[in-house]
């Protein structure tokens, strides 16, 4: 066991509760006795400060048979995260982190450790970074295009298989266009069914990760880089164009022509990932009118839900 429970970030707390309301208050509560738990029964002891992303927290641990660094994930239970332990089952390391152990009743595993840990004990892996810190973009994108094509492996029975939710898909992005008032043009949204009618039911029975950010991708001493938090879908490795768009908006918005921009740097991530140039436009147009949906909806920063809109109208 952990002697002394782990202090939950106060801003973790506040955007659990927030988004969660009492679920997500109760389930605070039980996390510092669910970590130490965990930690006993996987025998770890504690090697730094936690740290959290939007639904779990992070802790970095050691594990006391080998002295392996590690980090005990546990996630608020989410949706988004039911295949996660599933996906990294199957990589078995290749081009993810190593899962250790999991406890899928729970929303937790011990995981390889990987990337900067602050506060951690100097293992390998920290003081390292992710591809946020790369700053040429294309190397960036490069870097993530070749691990979406070591990822995109033959997907076994039982994972969610996008091409069973186009028609789902099909309706969401009529039904909120209608109720948000029409944000976008009817071009820019016809383009985005359009996509998900054509080639929504056409893809590859194949993993792929599912939200490749480059926060997504850590630096480590086993491979140059390696990725986190799959969502374990099975589909259209293009699917994953949009997230390294959407990580650095700026240089595309303000180029002499935001269309060029976003099509080179789509571009470079196809060819690094061997897939079609003009389905990774496709599903980057697609999903763009879906997050600028989504931001409207849920109250993401009038910025945001502005870039994205741009930037589905720029794809179009």
């Amino acid at each position: 066991m952990i002697g002394t429970p782990i202090e939950v970030p106060e801003d973790f707390a506040l955007s659990t509760v927030q988004r969660e309301g009492e679920r997500g208050r109760a389930w605070l509560a039980t996390l510092p006795e669910l970590v130490a738990e965990l930690a006993g029964r996987w025998d770890c002891e504690p090697a730094g400060a936690p740290t959290h992303g939007q639904v779990g927290i992070v802790v970095p641990v050691r594990r006391r048979r080998d002295g392996a660094p590690a980090v005990l994930k546990v996630s608020f239970p989410h949706p988004g995260n039911v295949y996660e332990p599933d996906a990294l089952a199957l990589w078995s390391g290749r081009g993810a982190v190593r899962l250790y152990e999991r406890d899928d009743a729970r929303f937790a595993m011990l995981l390889e450790r990987a990337g900067a840990v602050p506060g951690a004990d100097g293992g390998p892996g920290a003081g390292v970074g992710s591809l946020a810190d790369v700053e040429d973009t294309d190397e960036a994108v490069t870097v993530a295009g070749r691990l979406a094509r070591r990822l995109a492996v033959p997907a076994p029975a039982g994972l969610p298989r996008m091409s069973s939710l186009v028609g789902e898909w099909e309706c969401e992005l009529r039904d909120e266009e209608r109720e948000l008032g029409s944000p976008l043009p009817a071009r820019v949204v016809a383009a985005a069914i359009g996509t998900v009618r054509e080639l929504g039911g056409d893809q590859p029975d194949t993993l792929i990760h599912g939200d490749l950010h480059f926060t997504n991708v850590l630096r480590s001493q086993r491979e140059p880089w390696l990725a986190i938090d799959p969502k374990g879908y099975v589909g259209d490795p293009a699917y994953d164009s949009i997230t390294l768009l959407r990580a650095r908006f700026e240089p595309l918005l303000t180029a002499p022509d935001p269309r060029a921009a976003a099509l080179r740097r789509l571009a470079v991530f196809a060819d690094a990932a061997e897939v079609d140039r003009e389905r990774a436009r496709r599903w980057a147009q697609a999903r763009a009118v879906t997050a600028a949906h989504w931001g409207l909806r849920h109250g993401d920063p009038a910025w945001l839900v502005k870039a994205t809109e741009a930037l589905a109208e720029a794809l179009t």
